[in-house]
């Protein structure tokens, strides 16, 4: 596992964004070999959803030949609600890049057959031939997607019944109303972000240092979904000074001796 650390969360979004532009023109993907990405929505992903649409609109990159695959959706609210995952990724990131509308994946909360509906996820990911590059964010209690506390480490698209501290972490967006979160969201699992040929999850702020300091520092547990992390073979964790508030310094100095020469977000770009 890698772990960069930046100043702070503009300027980790910024490192997260031109990573994944780098590995898409790397990659050159086209309509027959498109790059498959798999997405997150929260607060985590905003600013670096802002710095990729500046990317592409400097004439940098393309989203044109990639699908994408989000992590999850909550159940019964509307595909228009102003706090459903579809209005989210549309409002901050779809409508504003050259991405095609076909080539967006995101779980329908509203289907008649919600466990056909994860099945569906994921044989169309398998029909991909799997998902190149997985970014993600991370709940204060560490869970992946809505893979709260518990979930197991093999687990695949299902439902998920969202914890009381996920509801009040959510309730901002909801008007501060924990009753008006829903209770439950359908997700993909830990086993589906593992299964990734890469990994990226950004986290910032002090509430995240908990949760840091487990996927770091201690032992794989499914009491910290976020720990799985240390069980794939190219996972990058991308923090911020106060998300690392908890680790060790000497943890700290010694990731930041070995990224060293990779710390500097501008010279990603430069293949």
């Amino acid at each position: 596992m890698r772990l960069i650390i930046q100043q702070d969360y503009k300027k980790a979004s910024k490192w997260t964004a031109n990573y994944i532009a780098r590995r898409i023109l790397k990659y050159k993907p086209t309509s027959d070999n498109p790059f498959i990405m798999g997405l997150p929505t929260g607060s985590s992903p905003i600013q670096l959803y802002k710095d990729l649409v500046e990317l592409h609109k400097k004439g940098v990159i393309s989203f044109k030949n990639v699908v994408t695959f989000n992590m999850d959706e909550y159940i019964g609210i509307p595909e228009d609600h102003p706090q459903s995952y579809h209005s989210f990724m549309n409002n901050h990131f779809f409508s504003h890049i050259d991405i095609p509308k076909e080539n967006t994946n995101i779980l329908n909360g509203n289907a008649s057959d919600l466990i056909q509906e994860c099945a569906n996820y994921e044989a169309k990911i398998k029909l991909y031939g799997g998902i190149h590059l997985f970014l993600g964010g991370i709940g204060p209690d560490g869970h992946l997607a809505f893979n709260e506390p518990g979930s197991s480490l093999a687990s695949r698209t299902r439902i998920k019944t969202l914890t009381e501290d996920t509801k009040i972490a959510n309730s901002r967006f909801f008007d501060g109303d924990t009753s008006k979160v829903p209770s439950t969201a359908l997700t993909v699992g830990v086993g589906t972000i593992l299964d990734a040929k890469e990994i990226v999850i950004i986290a910032s702020g002090n509430s995240k240092a908990a949760a840091i300091k487990q996927a770091i520092e201690r032992g794989v547990n499914h009491m910290w979904t976020v720990s799985a992390l240390q069980l794939h073979a190219k996972s990058i964790v991308i923090c911020d000074e106060e998300a690392i508030y908890d680790i060790k310094y000497s943890t700290v100095k010694y990731f930041k001796d070995i990224e060293s020469k990779n710390l500097n977000p501008d010279n990603l770009l430069k293949i």
